[in-house]
């Protein structure tokens, strides 16, 4: 969990569960700063959310997404700046990783169960497990499932306390074009229950049909951020694509430094 300090220090990133109004943003940063090294990876960022969106990070390998969901998310402190989150939830955030792993021996139901044994409210595992289109696996082990069943187990796990925010990094990474419009399918889906998702993907195409948002971070800073319609028709091109291609530019080289400063590497 990110770390309380004191008024007088300035690098505090306080994990306020009450902060903002009932219609103020979920989930603000103000001024993040995260340096690896002499590379900094975040410079100043500045963003907020609103419930009931999808929102999606792209940018290229090395920009920084994993870290900006991490801060975002709790999990790693920035060296500057703050992050506020306003809930009265169970749970105030729910992060999916990239690659979620689980008990190779629990059914997908066993898993759900012992994560929902952790928050102090009544939780209906089947109906999570239906959520995300899992009945039918209910009693299959973990290590049985499909790449794209492991991720919407995930997803189960991730409604487990009733979170008003989920981040999901990369959710369908590796995943064939249908496995990855269920999964994207499944995430508009919690989005519209009033959840802010927020999630870092390179699947273009589906966040041009599912999210609502898009930020595209490049240079440590966030360079473009609007819906997907609002960014390509700006741009002047036919898909989220194009613009992605023109904004990112000449960032590969720094993009590089990024990751090979970051602790187990960065996307």
């Amino acid at each position: 969990m990110t770390e309380h300090a004191g008024p007088d220090d300035e690098r505090a990133s306080p994990d306020d569960e009450h902060a903002g109004t009932d219609d103020g943003p979920v989930l603000a940063a103000s001024d993040v700063s995260v340096s690896f090294g002499d590379v900094d990876v975040l410079d100043g960022v500045g963003v907020d959310f609103e419930a009931g969106t999808v929102a999606a990070l792209v940018g290229p390998n090395g920009a920084g997404k994993t870290t900006a969901l991490e801060v975002l998310a709790g999990l790693r402190s920035p060296d500057a700046g703050t992050v506020t989150r306003r809930s009265a939830a169970a749970r105030s955030v729910a992060y999916l990783p990239q690659s979620p792993r689980f008990r190779d021996a629990f059914t997908a139901r066993e898993v759900v169960s012992f994560y929902a044994s952790l928050v102090d409210v009544d939780v209906d595992v089947d109906a999570l497990l239906d959520r995300v289109g899992l009945s039918a696996a209910a009693d299959r082990r973990a290590d049985a499932l499909s790449g794209g069943m492991t991720r919407l187990l995930g997803l189960a796990q991730a409604l487990v306390g009733d979170p008003p925010v989920v981040v999901l990094d990369e959710p369908t990474s590796g995943l064939d074009p249908d496995a990855a419009d269920h999964v994207f399918e499944v995430v508009a889906d919690i989005a519209a229950d009033g959840r802010l998702v927020l999630t870092a993907s390179h699947d273009l195409a589906a966040i041009q049909r599912r999210a609502d948002r898009v930020l595209l971070l490049a240079d440590g800073e966030v360079q473009l951020d609007g819906t997907p319609d609002a960014l390509v028709a700006d741009a002047g091109v036919e898909t989220l694509r194009d613009v992605f291609s023109a904004a990112v530019g000449e960032t590969g080289r720094r993009a590089t430094a990024v990751s090979a400063a970051a602790p187990g590497g960065e996307q």
